[in-house]
């Protein structure tokens, strides 16, 4: 079942399937009950890309559920103008996730090209401590994605399960416009649609965590790549590593490597741009609303109200802070490979070779970055900015609504 073209002419981890298993596992999972895996998995079935299609279809239909009554309901038909804030933030969030699902979709292509990258890499690894070095960056990679699953599911279905059940006058749910259709408050209509918002939340979030994960593995990937070629450039003047190799020989391997993370960087940079740019925004508006929602709940002493929106505001921004965070650690890495190509004994190279290594040591000062839309670098100052921005909004918003 695995196509043999898209192997490397020797494979010399022997270990190589557990490698890739261990590093995509989590990533796999999430991507799979939203029908995405199987459409960018090059070794999938015509039967897996059917059942792909079909989940793809039924996850549009419930997120079309949501919005389409929601969406003109909270923009025209709502006239109060705290409601219209209170059902803004959970419009506005299955929107974004939508728009995301549809990137994730488009950029299959890259992703593909960036998950064979993955696995040909593991592939190739010749030496134990390479190995090592690659494990330990995934494991990282795997972490970020568990906190980021465990942080949006609790604060996501405690706000979609909790909050409607508080109130026991009425039967609430959280996203509202569906009386001109029928009357969702008789059942068996009021369960059905609980059922489906409930639904609608767990693809959103799986959507949101899919993007963190896909990022989160991308990026630590590349950074262990990165800390492969330190130890390559740290073996160019003796080859106590690589014996029977020529000074040419050990340049070329440490060019070609080099080579290799810059186009793996560029198709990462591809995949995420669009979906960091979608994050950036929502990130800003999102934690203004929900800030503004702690805000009114304090007011009204709602200890369970507070606790929700308080957690998924903790929840939010640290999925926010987990990209700014791989995109500060690619750029710090990055930045390591001119030192290490400076501290070579480099003197002791035969002839004028040591100037092969200016080149290196320049393109080290311009490290690939991840972008929201090409507009800004994202790293751990741009997240503060963000925190900034969204309280800045917060006063904005204190302002139109006293």
């Amino acid at each position: 079942m695995r196509d043999r073209s898209q192997l490397p002419d020797k494979i010399y981890n022997v270990h190589y399937e557990n490698d890739i298993h261990y590093t995509m596992q989590l990533c796999r999972w999430i991507l799979k009950p939203i029908g995405i895996w199987h459409l960018i998995y090059g070794r999938s079935s015509l039967y897996e890309k059917l059942i792909s299609r079909t989940l793809i279809f039924v996850c549009f239909s419930v997120l079309c559920f949501v919005l389409i009554p929601a969406g003109p309901y909270t923009l025209l038909r709502e006239k109060d103008i705290i409601i219209k804030i209170r059902l803004f933030g959970p419009v506005y969030f299955c929107l974004t996730s939508a728009l995301k699902y549809c990137f994730l979709g488009m950029r299959g292509t890259a992703i593909r090209r960036c998950i064979e990258h993955v696995e040909h890499d593991w592939q190739v690894i010749q030496y134990e401590d390479h190995r090592k070095m690659m494990l330990r960056n995934a494991m990282v990679g795997r972490r970020l994605t568990t906190l980021c699953v465990i942080f949006l599911y609790i604060g996501g279905m405690s706000y979609h399960m909790i909050m409607p059940l508080k109130n026991y006058t009425i039967r609430p749910l959280v996203y509202l416009g569906y009386d001109i259709y029928f009357n969702p408050q008789i059942s068996p209509a009021y369960e059905i649609v609980f059922f489906l918002h409930c639904l609608s939340a767990l693809i959103q979030y799986s959507i949101t965590t899919a993007t963190c994960s896909l990022g989160a593995i991308f990026a630590t990937h590349a950074c262990g790549q990165v800390q492969i070629l330190m130890t390559l450039l740290n073996d160019l003047v003796e080859g106590k590593r690589s014996k029977n190799t020529t000074v040419d020989n050990r340049l070329s391997l440490i060019t070609r490597h080099h080579v290799r993370i810059l186009r793996f960087m560029a198709d990462v940079e591809e995949v995420l741009r669009e979906i960091c740019l979608m994050e950036l925004v929502a990130a800003t508006l999102i934690i203004c609303l929900l800030e503004y929602y702690c805000m009114m709940e304090w007011a009204n002493s709602d200890i369970v109200a507070i606790l929700t929106y308080f957690i998924l505001l903790i929840s939010l921004s640290f999925n926010f802070l987990i990209f700014c965070y791989i995109g500060e650690l690619i750029v710090e890495e990055y930045s390591k490979i001119a030192s290490a190509a400076y501290e070579v004994n480099w003197y002791d190279l035969p002839g004028h070779k040591a100037l092969n290594l200016v080149l290196i040591i320049t393109m080290s000062h311009y490290p690939p970055k991840l972008t929201a839309g090409k507009f800004c670098d994202l790293s751990l100052n741009t997240f503060s900015t963000v925190l900034k921005t969204s309280v800045v909004y917060l006063n904005l918003l204190r302002t139109v609504t006293e």
